[in-house]
């Protein structure tokens, strides 16, 4: 009996616990950053990786000492700006830790822009880019297409009011271009964002800022022209890459590579442990997606999520209940929606903080108008220095159908028991005694959200218009303007959270996390802690942007202008 080849098994699973371990993130199929609370969501999801996964999991692999090194997959397809200086400052304490990080592309951006994903790239330590491919330095830009063109030759018309001239959510359906302050407050959006990107790129790469915009004018880069120009290490296959990486640890046997999420999902098992066990634990509550009244929604076929007041606001009411929870963590990605919506959930999140649960909003790639609405109620407001922001303002936008119609024979004729009893209909424009109440109704939202804003950031009335009208912001200009509190990700907010919990040791853990059981046994009521989980569907499903732009279901009054496209 050939024993030492009976124990091979056993001695192949010592050395798979005890080898150094290489954590590898792919971003090509991009990030998540909700977590979907119900069963199927959940499913459907179990293979997105989450932004929270993926920067705790590196955040522990720095202080982790079986970790050896990080090796990241980046082409050129868009991550979210705020996404990518979250994951930047992780890869960064990783590195300070003295452990490698290794960014590997194929291309950044295959004969297309490629900016972010390098800005991304110049966080760690070595960058490798495939001999054939290329590196899309081209610079930031903002395109906005204006359909109003095609909606006059429809016979289309939109009645539109805002408050005031930067609240532009509907000019791509009005205008033929920028108007001058849609292009003023683009402008600066662009600007503020090089200004980042410039600094990352010559911090990283060790070039002067002005070395990086001459090289950008010079993009798109051939690899060779890259690696000459010193904005990437090395030219080689990913086998190349991944061989030599593993290579360098754990001897005749290598490092063993895994990805990180996994290691992050494997070692997070105390995490699961009763937090009262550990001192209470900080809650973190996800606001993804258009801010409407109800259950929260998603489609069954994908497409973007709706943040419901209901279901956002039941989560708040059981954290401020539960003693395990020391804090909460608001994590808002978000460009608005409904305004009753969103103060109904920024009432849930002001009680939450007076009844002593301290509330922090950590902001994602965008946070404005709802979005920023319902952080006011929070003891502290955090945003990345490119999330966008701001967009305090108002809107009102109904589509005309007559015109469209009349051309093809249908017409509309109604009974109305009341002067304005039609004034929201599609068939005809408002009358002026309409527009009045319009005007009224627009003039009352805006003096509330100022209002709310003044009292939130210590501001007068006046500092607030100053800095509001509808405009938005870059994280780092909202923070230099007085509407964000402090710049950073998810770890500076848990930070936050900690200090003002007195919780030094406090875990960060998505809440509410319901059981089989929850789900299967219906809430009792609105206040329990079951209700919180809920998820409707959407039936718009992926069609939900088109539907809102061609007025079919509104997004609500407090919207933010454009999908806001970085590349």
């Amino acid at each position: 009996m050939d024993v030492a080849k009976l124990l091979e098994p056993v001695s192949q699973a010592r050395r798979r616990r005890t080898a150094p371990l290489v954590l590898e993130l792919d971003l090509t199929d991009g990030l998540a950053d909700e977590a979907p609370a119900d069963p199927v969501g959940r499913l459907l999801a179990k293979r997105h990786q989450r932004l929270t996964d993926v920067v705790q999991a590196i955040r522990r692999g720095a202080h982790d000492d079986r970790v050896a090194a990080l090796v990241a997959r980046i082409d050129g397809r868009p991550l979210g700006f705020a996404r990518v200086q979250e994951l930047r400052a992780a890869v960064a304490a990783f590195r300070a830790a003295g452990k490698p990080a290794v960014a590997y592309s194929e291309s950044f951006g295959d004969f297309g822009p490629g900016t972010v994903p390098y800005y991304l790239a110049t966080a760690f330590g070595e960058i490798a880019l495939m001999p054939t491919g290329t590196l899309g330095l081209t610079g930031l830009g903002i395109t906005t297409t204006f359909v109003r063109g095609a909606i006059d030759r429809l016979g289309l018309d939109y009645e539109v009011g805002a408050r005031h001239e930067y609240k532009n959510a509907v000019n791509t359906l009005t205008e033929r271009g920028y108007t001058e302050p849609h292009r003023e407050a683009t402008g600066r959006i662009v600007a503020s964002l090089t200004e980042q990107v410039v600094e990352g790129i010559a911090e990283g790469r060790g070039l002067t800022p002005e070395r990086v915009r001459e090289l950008t004018a010079r993009g798109p880069l051939l690899a060779g022209e890259a690696l000459e120009a010193g904005l990437v290490d090395r030219l080689a296959y990913r086998d190349e890459v991944y061989g030599d990486l593993l290579g360098r640890f754990g001897g005749d046997d290598g490092a063993r590579l895994q990805f990180a999420t996994r290691y992050h999902h494997r070692r997070s098992a105390a995490a699961r442990l009763p937090a009262a066990r550990r001192g209470g634990h900080i809650a973190l509550i996800s606001g993804v997606g258009t801010i409407s009244s109800g259950r929260s929604r998603r489609s069954p076929l994908g497409g973007g999520a709706t943040m419901g007041a209901d279901t956002v606001a039941a989560a708040f009411r059981a954290a401020r209940r539960d003693r395990d929870v020391r804090a909460v963590v608001f994590r808002v990605d978000s460009r608005g929606g409904s305004a009753v919506a969103s103060d109904a959930i920024r009432r849930e999140v002001a009680l939450t903080s007076e009844a002593g649960t301290p509330v922090v909003v950590s902001m994602g790639d965008v946070a404005g108008s709802g979005g920023y609405y319902i952080a006011l109620g929070a003891d502290a407001i955090v945003a990345q220095p490119g999330t966008l922001t701001g967009s305090i303002g108002v809107l009102l936008a109904k589509p005309v159908l007559g015109g469209m119609l009349g051309r093809v024979g249908i017409t509309s004729d109604s009974v109305e028991g009341a002067p304005h009893a039609g004034m929201f209909g599609t068939d005809r424009k408002f009358t002026d005694d309409e527009w009045a109440r319009v005007d009224a109704l627009l003039d009352a939202v805006y003096d509330d959200f100022t209002a709310k804003v003044a009292a939130a950031r210590g501001m007068t009335r006046d500092q607030v218009h100053e800095v509001a009208r509808g405009r938005v912001w870059t994280g780092r200009d909202a923070r230099d303007n007085g509407l964000v509190d402090e710049l950073g990700g998810l770890e500076t907010a848990v930070r936050l959270a900690r200090e003002r919990a007195g919780a030094p040791g406090a875990r960060l853990r998505h809440y509410p996390a319901a059981g089989p059981l929850d789900r299967l046994v219906p809430s009792e009521s609105s206040e329990d802690r079951a209700a919180a989980p809920g998820t409707a569907f959407d039936a718009w499903g992926p069609l939900a942007g088109a539907a809102a732009r061609l007025g079919l279901p509104s997004a609500g009054p407090l919207a933010m202008p454009g999908a806001w496209e970085i590349g």
